[in-house]
């Protein structure tokens, strides 16, 4: 396979997860104000902050409020993190390699791009909020679904699950890290009435609370959510699941020992964490995932540099943060 097709699946398989993941990572914030009291406060401004992009947010808004983020977050062509960003890259990366993937991916990919560009021409407002967001993460799944049921495993689906788990890894963590975000007040007598709401909202808005109840019997806490999450093998969207995906895939790729060193690094840091202290200290949990998202960068970077033409793209085909 051309390295420039490989990068082109890559970051097709990058952005479309990427797309859905910060959906999802807005019903984060949503299922908290479905759930909370009116009283507490909620800071849509956490998102911004999580996604890395304050400095671009404040060149073009003068406020952090809720229609302003999620405007930022969804239909902001300024923020190459966007969901129509993120949507108009996959749809330019497929449309360079369309004759090697089944055509169905094209028509779903194709429609949710123009129906979020007419959303776009209306702006997101908080009552279009649910509909958008899980339209677009529906028709994500319908697009991994296609690849799982149409595409041969070759190296073609070899680069799509590259991008795929990476990016949903690096997502999860900022998912998790709306836990750690100034969403209550860090008085632990405040927050201890919301601790799992909270972290029924993080798991909800990964899919994840019905395979969790099975997995765990008792009512929802945080250190359990935590090695849900991070640490569970069987999960598709936990990130040593993601990370176990990622050795798998690279080891039918040669030149793979620098990325698989990478990986095995990354997994001894998730093994070694203490999920009962980071579980109740949201300081401590923001920097641990900061970790995580420092280890994801260089496992892309290895991967960049190995297989894909040219030096590292840091600019035109950039991770969110």
């Amino acid at each position: 396979m051309l390295s420039r097709v490989a990068e082109n699946i890559y970051w097709l398989a990058r952005y479309l997860e990427r797309a859905e993941d910060t959906a999802r990572l807005i019903n984060v914030t949503s299922n908290l104000l479905l759930d909370f009291p009116r009283t507490t406060r909620l800071d849509w401004d956490s998102l911004v902050v999580i996604s890395g992009a304050e400095e671009i947010f404040d060149e073009h808004y003068d406020t952090r409020s809720a229609d302003n983020v999620l405007n930022f977050l969804c239909v902001d062509q300024h923020y190459p993190g966007s969901i129509i960003s993120s949507l108009d890259a996959a749809r330019e990366n497929l449309r360079t390699t369309r004759d090697i993937l089944p055509r169905e991916i094209w028509e779903e990919l194709n429609t949710l791009y123009l129906d979020m560009h007419r959303q776009a021409e209306n702006g997101i407002t908080s009552r279009k909020r649910d509909a958008i967001m899980k339209r677009v993460i529906r028709s994500c799944q319908t697009i991994n679904g296609v690849i799982e049921g149409s595409l041969s495993h070759t190296q073609v689906h070899t680069f799509l699950m590259l991008g795929r788990n990476l990016e949903r890894g690096d997502m999860t963590t900022r998912i998790i890290d709306v836990r750690s975000a100034n969403l209550l007040p860090r008085n632990t007598d405040d927050l201890t009435p919301f601790e799992g709401l909270q972290w029924m909202s993080v798991l909800k808005s990964l899919t994840g609370y019905q395979m969790y109840r099975q997995q765990v019997r008792l009512r929802v806490k945080g250190p359990d959510v935590l090695r849900f999450l991070l640490q569970d093998e069987y999960f598709p969207r936990s990130v040593a699941s993601c990370l176990g995906q990622l050795s798998y895939e690279l080891e039918d790729l040669p030149g793979h020992d620098e990325a698989q060193a990478l990986v095995d690094k990354t997994l001894s840091l998730l093994i070694n964490a203490n999920l009962v202290s980071l579980a109740y200290e949201p300081d401590s949990l923001h920097d641990f995932v900061d970790e995580l998202q420092i280890s994801f960068n260089e496992l892309h970077q290895a991967i960049a540099e190995q297989y894909f033409s040219g030096a590292y793209r840091s600019q035109s085909q950039s991770s969110a943060a």
